[in-house]
């Protein structure tokens, strides 16, 4: 490999670096979101009796789950709505600012919403494995962190990939 084509490579692979640095800051704001509505979605189902009921109501009826994995998927479930939402806003701006022109909008929001149902199935099912052998605030921290993975890749291969022949956008936003 000629010199040119070991520093493009270089680059690249710094270039990823960063990415996924500014992709891991932007989810230290997320994983403080997701694991605060978590914890309150959990003690709100518990504090509202007729909440608990419906989860247990539901678990019984379906026969498909636990009542308590009911509202840990519940509970599980919000905190990601929010911190998706949050995530798409702050990766926008920031992390994939030059693929998003700095721009929100809804066709993106929903693709990057539903390329993160991945990680919200990783997330959950780690949640309830790990909550088995873990305290189920230190299993929801293992599972947010197995879904990390999936996420960055997602949005890196998924979400905000060039497309073919398209020339890289400025990182600045534009008037």
């Amino acid at each position: 490999m000629n010199p040119l084509n070991r520093l493009v490579a270089f680059w690249k692979r710094e270039l990823l670096l960063i990415k996924a640095t500014s992709f891991a800051l932007v989810g230290l704001v997320n994983v403080a979101v997701n694991y605060t509505v978590f914890w309150l979605g959990l003690h709100l189902i518990k504090a509202a009796p007729a909440l608990a009921q419906g989860f247990k109501w539901t678990a019984e009826s379906c026969r498909c789950v636990s009542s308590e994995n009911a509202e840990i998927i519940a509970a599980n479930v919000v905190a990601w709505c929010v911190a998706v939402t949050g995530s798409y806003v702050m990766n926008s701006m920031t992390t994939f600012a030059a693929e998003s022109g700095r721009k929100l909008t809804w066709r993106a929001y929903f693709t990057f919403a539903a390329s993160g149902l991945l990680g919200l199935l990783v997330d959950t099912t780690t949640l309830l494995i790990a909550k088995n052998f873990l305290p189920i605030m230190l299993a929801k921290l293992l599972a947010i962190g197995a879904a990390f993975v999936v996420n960055f890749s997602m949005s890196h291969f998924v979400v905000f990939r060039k497309k073919a022949g398209q020339a890289k956008p400025s990182s600045t936003p534009s008037p």
